[in-house]
C-alpha cells in the first residue's frame, strides 16, 4: 500500500472509472488497495478540485470519524462538487463513531424513529449514551424524538451535548435553532441558523430562515 500523494492520478482514474461505471465496491476496493486515509486527507486539499472530489468520496467510503475535520471543512470548499459529496457522506463517518455493537444499537434508534415511536428511541437511545456518552449521533437521535415530542428543553440540551461533542454537525444546530424557536429565544435561533450556515453553506432553506428572522427584528 503506497502513501504518496504524488499518485494522485491513481485515485482520479480510478474516480473517473466509478463516475461512468457507478460501480461503488470496484471504487472503494481499488481506492483502499492503494491509499491510506492519511493519504487521502491530505489529497483532499489538494489544489485540483477533480482531485479533491476523488478524495472526499473515497474518505466518506473508507474513513472514520477520525476524518470528520478534513470533511467538515470540505463542506464549505469553494467547488460544489466537493460540497455535495461531503455533505452526502459526513453522516457516515459520524456513525462510524462508534463499534459494530454500538451503531447497531443506533440502528434500532434510527428504526424507532422511522417508526415514529418516539418514546422507544429515547429509551434505547438513552441506553446508548449512557454506554457511549461521547457518541453524539446518539444524542441527537435522542435529541430529535424529543423535538417530535415537542419537548424542547431536552431536546435543545441533547443537540448542543450532539455539538459539543462534534463541532460539524450542522442537523443538530438546525434542530437547536428549531427548539429556541419554539422557547421563544430567536435571537438564540437566530445565532445557531447562522452557525448551521457557517458549518454548511449549501442549506438554502436556513439561509431563507435567517433572512427571514433577521428582517423580523428589524421590524420590532
Amino acid at each position: 500500500m503506497t502513501d504518496q500523494p504524488e499518485r494522485a492520478p491513481v485515485l482520479l482514474k480510478t474516480y473517473r472509472q466509478y463516475l461512468q461505471r457507478e460501480n461503488t465496491a470496484t471504487f472503494i476496493r481499488d481506492v483502499a488497495r492503494q491509499y491510506q486515509i492519511g493519504t487521502l486527507e491530505r489529497l483532499a486539499e489538494s489544489s485540483t478540485p477533480d482531485i479533491r472530489r476523488a478524495a472526499m468520496l473515497a474518505l466518506c467510503f473508507l474513513a472514520d470519524f477520525g476524518s470528520n475535520a478534513t470533511v467538515g471543512r470540505a463542506l464549505c470548499d469553494i467547488d460544489r462538487g466537493v460540497r455535495l459529496i461531503a455533505e452526502n457522506g459526513i453522516r457516515n463517518l459520524w456513525v462510524r463513531a462508534g463499534s459494530t455493537l454500538q451503531r447497531r444499537q443506533l440502528e434500532r434508534v434510527a428504526g424507532h424513529l422511522r417508526a415514529t415511536s418516539w418514546h422507544d428511541a429515547v429509551i434505547d437511545a438513552t441506553t446508548l449514551i449512557h454506554h457511549a456518552p461521547w457518541y453524539a449521533e446518539a444524542h441527537y437521535f435522542r435529541g430529535e424524538a424529543y423535538f417530535r415530542r415537542q419537548v424542547w428543553e431536552l431536546a435543545a440540551r441533547d443537540n448542543h451535548q450532539a455539538l459539543e461533542i462534534n463541532p460539524y454537525h450542522f442537523p443538530a444546530a438546525i434542530c437547536l435553532a428549531q427548539c429556541n424557536l419554539h422557547q421563544g429565544e430567536i435571537i438564540l435561533a437566530l445565532e445557531n441558523f447562522r452557525r448551521a450556515l457557517r458549518l454548511n453553506p449549501n442549506l438554502d432553506a436556513v439561509r431563507s430562515q435567517v433572512g427571514y428572522l433577521e428582517r423580523q427584528l428589524e421590524q420590532n
